[in-house]
């Protein structure tokens, strides 16, 4: 007789139709299934956690690929996991993306799971059981990505060093703040001030970090890290260059795995913390200035319209680019002036030295790579508008005031 974590596994391989498969669930007594589907989902998540994949991802992925609810389930599976190790044990990144899913395990029993969860969604069995099952056929298709964090069971936790430090929280709190004003203002001097001023924190926090590093005589190794950052759909090609302008500015490098929706960003991971929030905020700012701008949609005009706004934001991201790359330099002149002699000469073989241990990070992992074409422009007017709303937007490496 088929047993239901046989089912399930024939469900998942498509030896059995998915509906057939629910069906079966359906009629089948709870005692025998509910443990099943709990031992099929910590199956599926323990191959995930190993294969490189980390809590905040995997809520993305199953966000984007299915249903509000089953990016639930994800934040379930991610407390269901770390209950097995005591969390001095575990990565400090992979519990603070645990901390800031909310993952707690909130139910009595495992083998009870299914009726909590239709008790606490106030949803028929049914439902729950096509949600978890769909769960699982979305978390069959996942390939197994580069280990960046080693998740819990795999490794002690890392004692921090010189390499492992983030910005400090006050600072991070004034840039986020001077990013909302960036964001939320409707005149794009004041988004400008506000933006240049965000980078130039980050910039010169980062700098004073890398000598201190250096100086310290500390005999931890420093070491770059790694973290994925998403690319959404659409017009991802032009998203992701938008990041790699950013990530260039800050001396992060960025790969694309568009099959994946998102490029891994190499660097120190303060570096890395202001790649993250200043992207988000120009993510932000672009679209409201394409969204100011852009001709009207419809049937007639919708390719129009599609060639407008990916040429808007191709000419974005290679504007920023421009700003970008020589506000950099400003920072690292202004950084150099406050400065004795011996800590200005100091400052650039610091930093060519970080930038070939990030290479060397990042060719670790991706030995090979390829470059992406070049992104074809169609709309001179989005051209010229994407340029014109990135000379006007709050630039995270623009110094100017």
């Amino acid at each position: 007789m088929t047993s239901v974590r046989e089912r399930i596994r024939a469900v998942l391989a498509g030896a059995v139709d998915y509906e057939a498969g629910l069906d079966a669930l359906t009629v089948t007594p709870s005692v025998d299934v509910d443990p099943a589907l709990v031992a099929a989902r910590d199956e599926a998540f323990a191959r995930l956690w190993r294969g490189g994949w980390q809590p905040a991802e995997l809520h993305r992925v199953v966000a984007r690929r299915g249903l509000p609810r089953q990016a639930d389930l994800v934040t379930d599976a991610v407390a269901a996991y770390l209950r097995r190790f005591p969390r001095t044990t575990v990565d400090r990144r992979w519990l603070a993306q645990a901390d800031a899913l909310g993952a707690q395990v909130w139910w009595a029993d495992d083998a009870r799971y299914v009726d909590a969860l239709v008790a606490r969604w106030r949803l028929d069995r049914v439902a729950v059981l096509d949600l978890v099952l769909g769960l699982l056929a979305i978390l069959v298709v996942l390939p197994p990505i580069e280990v960046l964090v080693p998740p819990p069971g795999s490794a002690a936790a890392p004692v921090a060093g010189p390499g492992s430090s983030r910005i400090d929280t006050r600072l991070l709190d004034r840039v986020r703040a001077l990013l909302a004003k960036a964001e939320s203002t409707t005149f794009p001097a004041e988004a400008q001030a506000y933006t240049a001023k965000a980078q130039e924190l980050v910039t010169r926090h980062s700098l004073d970090e890398a000598l201190l590093a250096a100086r310290s005589g500390d005999a931890s190794p420093v070491v770059p890290y790694a973290r994925r950052i998403g690319v959404d759909h659409p017009h991802d090609g032009e998203k992701a260059s938008l990041l790699a302008a950013v990530a260039k500015a800050n001396r992060c490098h960025t790969v694309w795995s568009p099959e994946l929706a998102f490029s891994t960003v190499f660097g120190f991971d303060t570096d890395i913390d202001a790649v993250d929030l200043l992207y988000t905020s120009l993510l932000v700012q672009a679209h409201q200035a394409m969204a100011r701008t852009e001709p009207p949609g419809g049937k007639a005009g919708r390719s129009r319209l599609k060639a407008y706004r990916q040429s808007f934001l191709v000419a974005f991201a290679d504007r920023i680019d421009e700003r970008l790359t020589a506000a950099a330099q400003v920072a690292l002149a202004q950084v150099s002036d406050r400065r004795d002699g011996n800590d200005a000469s100091d400052l650039l073989p610091v930093l060519a030295a970080r930038d070939e241990q990030i290479r060397e990070t990042m060719r670790r992992v991706f030995p090979d790579t390829v470059r992406s074409r070049a992104i074809r422009v169609d709309s001179r007017d989005g051209w010229e508008s994407g340029r014109q709303a990135a000379d006007r937007a709050s630039l995270p490496s623009d110094t100017r005031r």
